[in-house]
């Protein structure tokens, strides 16, 4: 008999959704060019306070959005591609998942990084050109446009591929859950604190990441 269980918190839902509506805008807004590109920068700076907040959240939030949950060791990996993996690692991210997450963060961080510091010579230039020399500009346009956009899009497209595979392939759904919170488990594992304290918690923290990130672009420009 399949158990109801509380993985995803509302905060971790919530930032899942906003991070993949941020790199859709900021990949349509980066085609478009022009005008689009003021909101390409706000999008940038979105994404900056979504990563902050999830970095903390990381570290605070509830059990299975913490970053201990899904830290494996290579033995760990290489037992659950062999079959081998306990219970509990497949509550939230598996051992595959978390090197998937991981990666994309990664990545993430270091494309809105590199934005910062990009210049296209024509009219668009990030907060931080001006404070590095032209050689750090020059390298980090070309792979904000150039390599990072492509890396990105590839992690995007093999996060859905994965999801398609364990959809029809492995008969679970891994979108539900991110909608819902829960997951049903074939035995009793612990819950993710979900309560109206850590939630609250959560907005103070999500604040802080918008405020630290607009206080620096307020200092910046």
């Amino acid at each position: 008999m399949p158990i109801t269980v509380r993985v995803w918190d509302l905060p971790t839902r919530l930032f899942h959704w906003a991070l993949v509506v941020c790199v859709a805008g900021l990949i349509t807004t980066a085609q478009l060019g022009g005008g689009a590109m003021l909101w390409h920068f706000q999008l940038g700076y979105v994404m900056l306070s979504l990563l902050l907040f999830r970095f903390v959240w990381g570290l605070v939030g509830g059990r299975w959005s913490r970053f201990t949950s899904f830290i494996y060791t290579p033995a760990a990996i290489l037992r659950f591609i062999r079959l081998k993996t306990r219970p509990d690692q497949t509550v939230g991210h598996n051992p595959l998942g978390a090197l998937s997450v991981f990666a994309l963060l990664a990545i993430l961080l270091l494309q809105v990084t590199s934005g910062l510091m990009s210049d296209d010579e024509i009219s668009n230039a990030g907060p931080l050109s001006r404070f590095v020399s032209g050689y750090v500009v020059s390298n980090a346009t070309d792979y904000h446009k150039n390599i990072g956009k492509f890396i990105l899009l590839g992690l995007t497209l093999l996060h859905i591929a994965a999801i398609f595979f364990y959809l029809f392939k492995k008969k679970e759904n891994l979108i539900r859950p991110m909608v819902t919170g829960d997951k049903q488990l074939p035995q009793p594992m612990p819950a993710t604190c979900d309560d109206a304290k850590s939630r609250l918690h959560a907005l103070l923290v999500f604040v802080c990441s918008v405020g630290t990130v607009q206080g620096l672009v307020y200092l910046l420009a």
